[in-house]
């Protein structure tokens, strides 16, 4: 099978090329695709790269590997309030196998379907199983979410629950697909390994209601929250947080799995959670006081201008390592 049968077999298909609300001028078969942008609307562009047995087993079923690698790139997306629009897939393949190409077509159908966003292009090639997204969404210029945007004052939240990807990492790790006759808690730690979802109507609503700085958990809490008060120092001056440790939202999933030391630990610095984590300024919390409720997000902290992050009694929150190192 020639690499444009394998493109137009598998991926040159309108579950994926027909998605969404925004056409391309000219899609997958040229050099280039050519995408045309609404007025008043910026091209927020994100790229991620996934490895077998770095980001996901090898052994994994290939529906599940599609729809991961999806979901993990259009986070990106949500992080910034935008809407996701495009993507493009660079896929190289130890071969060329028909079965589990089908799998992994069917497994980013999905995830294009969940997220409403199109596939416009991309390459294959030959050599061990690496899997490249770049996805691109639309974000009004006045609305994006950026990391450096905290300031002193601001709150810190989170959404959803936090740590139980990584707590799946144990059951991957040694049977990288769901066994038959499982218990609900261990699939349900599976699926948010193997099907995040990227807060995307979340993120856009943050933006709307005048959120300015975002970033998506990847890396573990305390990395990425690392990375938006080292960004915000940049930009501005030295800034800190402060963590409330008891409020860090966690499953009864986790719970039952593990002793609260170790969840909260994995709340921290667990990473592969690809929920939200945000400062907001003090009179935003009434208008998100109704996320609060309804349990979509969770108040956890603030920022100070003390630098590092600490606890609420003012100590330094000591973890053996603070999230995902990638070298």
């Amino acid at each position: 099978m020639s690499e444009f049968q394998l493109i137009a077999n598998y991926f040159n298909q309108p579950s994926l090329t027909s998605v969404g609300d925004m056409p391309a001028e000219l899609g997958i078969g040229d050099d280039c695709a050519l995408l045309s942008l609404p007025d008043q609307q910026q091209l927020a562009i994100s790229i991620d790269t996934l490895v077998a047995d770095v980001h996901f087993p090898a052994e994994a079923a290939a529906e599940q590997i599609g729809y991961r690698a999806l979901a993990v790139s259009v986070s990106d997306l949500a992080a910034m309030g935008a809407k996701p629009s495009w993507f493009t897939l660079a896929l190289t393949l130890p071969e060329s196998d028909r079965s589990w190409l089908a799998q992994f077509a069917k497994g980013l159908s999905q995830a294009a379907n969940q997220f409403d966003i199109r596939l416009v292009g991309g390459d294959t090639t030959r050599g061990y199983l690496t899997i490249s997204i770049q996805v691109h969404g639309l974000v009004d210029p006045s609305r994006a979410m950026l990391r450096s945007k905290a300031a002193v004052g601001d709150l810190i939240y989170v959404s959803g629950t936090l740590g139980d990807a990584a707590a799946a990492l144990k059951y991957v790790k040694s049977q990288p697909n769901l066994p038959e006759f499982t218990s609900s808690v261990v699939s349900q730690l599976y699926q948010r390994f193997y099907r995040p979802e990227p807060r995307i109507n979340l993120g856009q609503r943050l933006a709307a209601l005048g959120v300015k700085c975002a970033i998506d958990i990847s890396d573990g809490l305390l990395a990425d929250l690392g990375h938006i008060l080292e960004e915000s120092a940049k930009a501005d001056h030295s800034v800190g947080a402060k963590l409330d440790l008891a409020a860090l939202p966690v499953s009864q999933a986790l719970l039952s799995e593990v002793d609260n030391a170790s969840a909260f630990n994995l709340a921290l610095t667990g990473g592969d959670d690809y929920e939200l984590c945000f400062t907001a300024p003090p009179q935003l919390a009434p208008q998100l006081s109704p996320l609060v409720e309804a349990g979509d997000i969770t108040l956890i902290g603030k920022i100070t201008a003390q630098p590092g992050i600490v606890d609420i009694y003012d100590q330094t929150i000591a973890v053996d390592q603070p999230g995902y190192q990638h070298f």
